[in-house]
């Protein structure tokens, strides 16, 4: 049985997740350094996750927005981003054994890494905050 019921409920705790992540000023400051856009494209269930830190001086977040083209594009099951933010997948592993797929460039991904390192207290923290301690 996948971590989330329905993509109602992944969409109401990663999308969630996602505008704290941004509000951190230590992870948004270094987002918007490398001037990148991001879609995740999660499956079991649907969602997809746009993330745009090129053009404002805040990181945008939006759902299910697929009119915009992502420099890189990375698809994966719902239960490997949460096992990911939760600090348990490794993003190189992930991708050389296709749990994770990306489209675009891997390197520019992986300069990424020290910027959310942040989040993966993070996001145990917002589980036990909005009482998903069942998902830990």
């Amino acid at each position: 049985m996948p971590v989330f019921e329905n993509s109602q409920i992944l969409e109401s705790i990663l999308y969630n997740f996602f505008l704290e992540l941004v509000q951190n000023k230590s992870i948004s400051d270094k987002l918007l350094a490398h001037k990148v856009t991001l879609r995740f494209n999660y499956s079991e269930p649907d969602l997809s996750i746009f993330i745009d830190c090129k053009e404002n001086n805040q990181p945008q977040v939006f759902v299910n927005k697929n009119d915009l083209e992502p420099e890189i594009d990375l698809s994966m099951s719902a239960d490997t981003a949460h096992k990911f933010w939760l600090g348990k997948v490794n993003l190189v592993a992930a991708i050389t054994q296709k749990k994770i797929s990306v489209k675009g460039s891997i390197p520019k991904l992986l300069m990424l890494l020290p910027a959310i390192s942040p989040a993966y207290k993070m996001y145990p923290e917002y589980l036990k905050r909005i009482e998903r301690q069942d998902l830990l």
